[in-house]
């Protein structure tokens, strides 16, 4: 939803009513779907259409079907089958299946939720829908849809927890928040069953963000691929001569200082993933403290096996629990095997973004074959 927001403005602008939008999601996906959870089209009555649910395969189908929305009020969910051959003809490799949410207006909710993540100051939330209770089951398997339900006003989980609305009852409402919050954390729309019923959390994190601390030569690249990869990107050092615009042209923010110290000024906290690559001890353990004391999703440092074994014992003797110091990844990143700075700051990434999807870091070839 969020790369819409700019084509949805653009239709409000030119006088479109919100109501004259309506939606669909993608909400489950069997197989080799094009899409994943959380792909969105928008449908405007005057026949203006944005976004994807299939790469092509079914928008069309998807239109007709929320224009039907609009005439009954109701919201469905359908089952698509996306043959290999109607894949080929746009360009995948291969089809799958997908429920798809379609919904006569597109909800203000997850508009709301959608622009509340993005910029400086944005905060992460997931918009939980109920399901129409005649929707697909979760096992792959034949399904004719009914006429759905009225459109459900969306329950709302903000990243500090916060549930807006309920499920009725504290037990569901628990289950709702943990659900939510792990999909936040991954960066991951997806369906799940509460009390017997299915509901679909529609995640909007606020953008990743990488602080690396130490500028030195693995950092620049470092930087340059987790841009790439749609991180906002901080270097801090307390050396000057490395903390400069010539050295790090593209980072978002760059800050000389102690790094403990300026944790407060950046709001380092659980969104964030620290590398520290200073090799300077007066640096890198403030830092690593601080880091895991404000529970960052993701805190690394570089060094030997036997570096990070007297660091460790230091940091224990510090006053780090055994808890945390267990979430240090040291040496950090992926055994891929390089030695370059370029390769080494690929392995740190490699290892950021399988944190953050729950990955395991092994060959692909492996997770195939299990």
């Amino acid at each position: 939803m969020k790369e819409l927001l700019d084509t949805l403005a653009t239709w409000q602008a030119d006088g479109t009513d919100g109501d004259a939008i309506g939606r669909a999601v993608v909400i489950r996906t069997f197989g080799s779907a094009p899409r994943p959870e959380g792909a969105v089209l928008l449908y405007a009555t005057d026949g203006r259409i944005a976004g994807s649910v299939s790469g092509g395969c079914v928008e069309g189908a998807a239109a007709e079907e929320i224009d039907r929305a609009r005439v009954t009020g109701h919201a469905r969910v359908i089952r698509y089958g996306i043959s290999d051959e109607e894949a080929w003809d746009v360009g995948l490799a291969c089809g799958g299946t997908i429920d798809v949410l379609v919904e006569p207006v597109a909800p203000a909710a997850v508009i709301a939720a959608a622009r509340g993540s993005m910029g400086a100051g944005g905060h992460g939330s997931a918009v939980i829908t109920p399901l129409p209770a005649d929707s697909p089951p979760s096992e792959f398997g034949p399904h004719q849809p009914g006429d759905g339900a009225p459109q459900a006003a969306g329950l709302v989980v903000s990243d500090d927890g916060t549930l807006t609305g309920t499920l009725g009852t504290p037990e569901l409402d628990a289950e709702l928040v943990a659900a939510a919050s792990t999909a936040l954390k991954r960066g991951m729309s997806r369906t799940v069953e509460l009390g017997g019923r299915s509901v679909f959390v529609e995640v909007f994190p606020v953008r990743p963000r990488l602080v690396v601390v130490g500028g030195v030569e693995v950092a620049r690249s470092l930087v340059r691929l987790a841009r790439e990869l749609g991180f906002e990107t901080v270097v801090v050092d307390g050396r000057a001569a490395f903390a400069t615009r010539e050295r790090f042209p593209d980072v978002d923010r760059l800050l000389v200082g102690w790094p403990d110290e300026v944790a407060e000024e950046i709001g380092l906290g659980p969104n964030d993933a620290v590398a520290v690559l200073s090799h300077d001890v007066k640096f890198d353990e403030p830092a690593i403290v601080e880091s895991l004391r404000r529970g960052c999703r993701y805190v690394g440092a570089v060094g030997s096996k036997k570096t990070q074994s007297d660091r460790n014992a230091r940091l224990l003797d510090a006053g780090v629990s055994k808890v945390d110091l267990a979430r240090l990844r040291g040496p950090v990143g992926l055994d891929l095997g390089g030695r370059a700075p370029a390769e080494t700051a690929l392995a740190i990434l490699a290892e950021i973004v399988a944190e953050r999807y729950g990955g395991s870091g092994a060959p692909m070839r492996k997770r195939a074959l299990a």
